[in-house]
Formats: structure tokens, C-alpha cells, sequence
């Protein structure tokens, strides 16, 4: 089997699908990258041709995100898959930063991050303050096996992010991710995962950018007030539902963070 491999979530006619492909193509150690799609059209088959890429679509009758997300897992076949968004951009050494931290006993391994936006790259704001100081007991090794360390990390909130994630394959099983849900599909997934026995391996090292636009995933679905409720229903997993409450509201306003302005 295959060590790594890259499955690129595309959808649509992306601006940035080429950007991100060239950063895939750029990493110090070689790994398989492929596309894979739900919406296929001429845009993708293109960009898969013009770089040698295999490309497979998903004709499945369900349609979401967190379908196509079980769909790339389930796609990829290696020893460690990490799923890319065709927004976001990665690093030259992701790969052997991630392969050098992991082993047979990690469930899931992801990296700190920065952003892109309308006004340029952020390094830091208070979101991704917020995010790195939850992260923070995970720098120790010991507390990444810890089920109770991870579960009350994610219990205050998602610090995880999703396409930073590098999951090993064979400590996964499908469906993961919350096909009912629009935002929380990977906060539902790292509540799951965090019941197994194994390790969240956090590498403390800013190896990818993540681009919040007009057009994200995560923009669209902040205008479309989805994102409290299903906060709500997360929370819920950890505390009781009066806490929950107070918690989501708290949450609520991280979301301005994400609008463009």
C-alpha cells in the first residue's frame, strides 16, 4: 500500500484548483494526488488532464459534503490520506512534516494554519489564537492518546482544521462524517473519532493556508444561519443541554471572523 496519498475535494470551476494542485505537485516528498468530484464538467476534466491526475467522479444518488468527504476517504487508497480543498494551499514539506509525526498508533494527525483573504495572508487573529491555545495540551505527547484531554478540547470548540487533516486509513471506517449536517461534518467527525483508543497527533508547525471568500463553503453557510444550530446539537455531545446553550452563544460570535469585509 501506498504511504500518503492527496484526494482533492473539487466542485464547480474553482479559481484556485490549479493553485492548490501546483502546491500538492511542490511537496519535498513525492505522493499521489488525484481528483475527485461530484459535480463533474469540462473545468475539472481539464485541470485533471493538463497535470496528469487521475480523476474520479462520484455518481452516488446523495449529495453532500460530508457524502463526498466519506466518498474521498473511501477513494483514497494509502496508508495516510489527507483530503485537500481545492481552495487551500499547502506547504512544500506538509507531507514529510506529517509522515515524520505519525505512526501505527495515530488515528488522525493535522498542522496549524494561516489564512488568506480579500485584504492578503493573516498569520494570526483572534480565531486562530483561540484555535492554537485549545490545541495547546496536544503539543504533549502523552496527551494525545488522552480520550479525556481531546474530547474537552473539542468540547469548548472545532480547533481542527479540516483540510489540514492526514487521516490513517486503517483506523477509519465509513461513513464518518455527518452527512445531515452543512458546517459541523468535521466536528461531528473528530467527536467520533475521538472515542477511539489512539492518538490526535497535532504538529504544531503552519504547513497549509486555508482561503475564506466569497465563495467558501464556510462563507456561504454562516449567511445561511446553519452554522448555530448545528453548533448547538455538537455542544450537545459534551454537556448538558443548558450549558450547551450558553456555550453556542458564546461560540456565535467566532463566526465574524469568518465574514468577508
Amino acid at each position: 500500500m501506498k504511504q500518503h496519498i492527496f484526494v482533492v475535494c473539487a466542485y464547480r470551476e474553482s479559481d484556485y484548483l490549479e493553485t492548490c494542485i501546483r502546491s500538492l505537485l511542490a511537496q519535498t516528498i513525492k505522493t499521489e494526488i488525484i481528483i475527485i468530484t461530484s459535480t463533474p464538467n469540462d473545468f475539472i476534466k481539464k485541470t485533471a488532464l493538463k497535470y496528469g491526475l487521475k480523476l474520479v467522479e462520484n455518481h452516488g444518488i446523495k449529495k453532500g459534503i460530508g457524502y463526498d468527504f466519506d466518498f474521498a476517504l473511501n477513494t483514497g487508497k494509502a496508508k495516510y490520506v489527507t483530503i485537500a480543498h481545492q481552495d487551500d494551499t499547502y506547504e512544500p514539506d506538509f507531507v514529510k512534516k506529517v509522515l515524520d509525526d505519525v505512526d501505527d498508533s495515530t488515528i488522525i494527525a493535522f498542522t496549524d494554519y494561516h489564512e488568506e483573504r480579500k485584504m492578503g495572508i493573516i498569520r494570526t487573529n483572534t480565531n486562530l489564537k483561540i484555535k492554537r491555545l485549545l490545541l495547546t495540551p496536544l503539543k504533549i505527547k502523552l496527551f494525545q492518546k488522552s480520550r479525556f484531554v481531546r474530547r474537552r478540547i473539542l468540547g469548548i470548540g472545532n480547533a481542527i482544521c479540516c483540510p489540514s487533516v492526514t487521516f490513517r486509513k486503517d483506523a477509519i471506517e465509513t461513513p464518518l462524517f455527518a452527512n445531515d449536517f452543512k458546517s459541523n461534518v468535521d466536528w461531528y467527525a473528530w467527536e467520533q473519532l475521538s472515542k477511539q483508543k489512539g492518538k490526535f497527533v497535532y504538529i504544531d508547525k503552519d504547513l497549509m493556508m486555508h482561503r475564506v471568500h466569497e465563495e467558501s463553503t464556510t462563507t456561504e453557510i454562516i449567511k445561511e444561519n446553519t452554522r448555530t444550530k448545528e453548533d448547538y446539537k455538537m455542544f450537545c455531545c459534551f454537556w448538558p443541554r443548558w450549558f450547551a446553550k450558553i456555550l453556542t452563544k458564546v461560540y456565535a460570535k467566532s463566526e465574524d471572523s469568518n465574514k468577508i469585509t
